[in-house]
């Protein structure tokens, strides 16, 4: 089978990506500065030969793939699993308020221990490192051959980026997740190569990366 090239874009800032609140599956628009962010990675990508464009359903990733659809002269495609990852009673917090009203918990977080499931609807990563391997392979296998690109969200990226270097999900995070990046994956469903990540030439300030 063919290799497919996967680009996978952030979501453009928003005003909870500033003040490092945790926005989960909360559905948050982007600040105007995400919005200038979006129309600059689609500016990028639009010399790219894209025969197909997904998106996380969240209004964050739907904003900034509806622009890349105008530039791409595509029909986004919206996925519910490329959505965030859920974290359950930390939403609507930031980090430091999390923290501090579930300490026991937030250790269990920071220290990236696999299999905490967080409380209050959340997912551990082994639940969304399943969920997004499995989707990310299925439309490497759809797509054998071509460039397709997909947008989506830190904590999504982040299990990309483990599952293309063969790198343990409790490993502490060596790579940014700038907002607006570019990053891209190849592979055929099974086998993954990192070709380029965390690329932001195209952003004229370089995006937040607030995630822990």
């Amino acid at each position: 089978m063919k290799a497919t090239r996967i680009c996978l874009v952030r979501h453009g800032e928003t005003t909870w990506n500033a003040e490092k609140r945790i926005q989960g599956q909360i559905d948050i628009g982007l600040n105007s500065a995400g919005l200038v962010q979006a129309e600059a990675a689609a500016r990028w990508l639009s010399g790219q030969p894209v025969a197909a464009l997904y998106s996380s359903d969240l209004l964050r990733a739907r904003q900034t793939a509806e622009r890349i659809a105008v530039r791409l002269r595509l029909q986004p495609h919206f996925l519910a699993e490329f959505r965030e990852r859920r974290y359950g009673f930390f939403e609507g917090l930031t980090y430091g308020e999390s923290r501090a009203r579930y300490p026991a918990e937030y250790r269990l977080f920071e220290t990236r221990d696999p299999a905490f499931v967080i409380p209050f609807g959340g997912e551990s990563l082994q639940q969304l490192h399943e969920r997004v391997g499995t989707a990310l392979a299925r439309l490497a296998v759809e797509h054998g051959g071509q460039t397709i690109v997909v947008v989506t969200h830190g904590g999504v990226l982040d299990i990309v980026n483990r599952l293309a270097r063969g790198n343990a999900l409790s490993n502490p995070r060596d790579f940014l997740i700038p907002n607006a990046g570019i990053n891209w994956v190849t592979g055929d469903g099974e086998a993954w190569r990192l070709e380029a990540w965390g690329v932001t030439a195209h952003l004229n300030q370089f995006g937040l990366d607030e995630l822990p």
